[in-house]
């Protein structure tokens, strides 16, 4: 499977049109070169939001600007995926559900059918300030190259999560991210290197990057795309597979064979994915010194 990571240049976007041409864009750019899925960031099409709500929005009127559009905007990712003939992840939207606001990854095959992945964990931007609501839980999706999980942002930096998916026969983890400090990034990269290493299998992140001031969420985005996977025979010394610069914007291409995993699961110098503890961990006792 040839992956196309997408690190998202945001900037201001006057309406929904001009949204749909640069997404088209990427999706061309991906198509062009061989990609079979393109990837993309979390919140990416928010870079909307200034332009919908009016201009200088507060993040409740930025946010409502957003989901009032979700349905719009929806349409013109699937029509990415159809127009280009590929499978599409295109990051991350606000979306209602009943009383609710939860931020949810499609993820659209090329004939335009699409399923969605919520995100699970909160950050404290999307719990204080947007009011975004914790959505169902992990799910796996059915692939020509097999099964794929999708973990948003933050979801990435808790284990259980993205074990989850993979005990459900992911072998790869698509990671769309919105960090706005190198802080944030590098969390999320460590998440992602971590997932990799404890699971065997590939996980792939795609940041946004750039911003501009009228935004609220998406003044100041760092980050890079990169693809990690197994520290272990047949890989990276540091399980790195490939990356793009730090806030270079761009594509990252990375052919991936999940022949290679199982067969580091088989005989790697360590086993981590089949030495995952299966048992509930007993709480630790004090030691006692002697």
């Amino acid at each position: 499977m040839r992956l196309a990571t997408l690190a998202w240049p945001v900037e201001p976007t006057p309406d929904l049109a001009a949204y749909a041409a640069k997404l088209d864009h990427w999706a061309a750019e991906a198509k062009r070169a061989g990609a079979d899925l393109l990837h993309m960031p979390e919140y990416a099409c928010v870079e909307l939001g200034a332009a919908l709500a009016g201009g200088a929005p507060d993040a409740a009127t930025e946010l409502r600007a957003m989901v009032e559009q979700a349905d719009a905007i929806l349409a013109a990712m699937r029509e990415a995926a159809r127009r280009h003939a590929l499978w599409l992840q295109p990051g991350t939207l606000p979306m209602r559900d009943g009383a609710r606001i939860i931020n949810r990854a499609p993820l659209i095959a090329p004939d335009g059918r699409l399923a969605f992945q919520d995100k699970r964990m909160m950050t404290r931007f999307e719990d204080e300030r947007w009011g975004v609501s914790s959505g169902a839980p992990p799910l796996v999706f059915e692939t020509p190259w097999g099964l794929l999980g999708i973990a948003i942002c933050y979801d990435a930096e808790f284990p259980k999560l993205v074990r989850a998916q993979v005990e459900a026969g992911a072998w790869l983890i698509l990671v769309p991210t919105c960090t706005d400090t190198l802080h944030g990034f590098h969390r999320v990269r460590i998440g992602a290197a971590a997932r990799a290493m404890e699971n065997q299998c590939f996980v792939a992140l795609a940041p946004t990057v750039g911003g501009f001031a009228a935004s609220v969420a998406l003044d100041e985005n760092h980050g890079a795309a990169s693809v990690f996977g197994p520290v272990d025979r047949g890989f990276a010394e540091d399980g790195l597979v490939a990356a793009n610069p730090l806030d270079a914007p761009g594509l990252l291409f990375t052919d991936l064979d999940a022949s290679r995993l199982d067969a580091v699961r088989a005989d790697g110098a360590v086993r981590n994915h089949r030495d995952w503890p299966r048992a509930p961990i007993p709480r630790p006792a004090p030691a006692v010194f002697a």
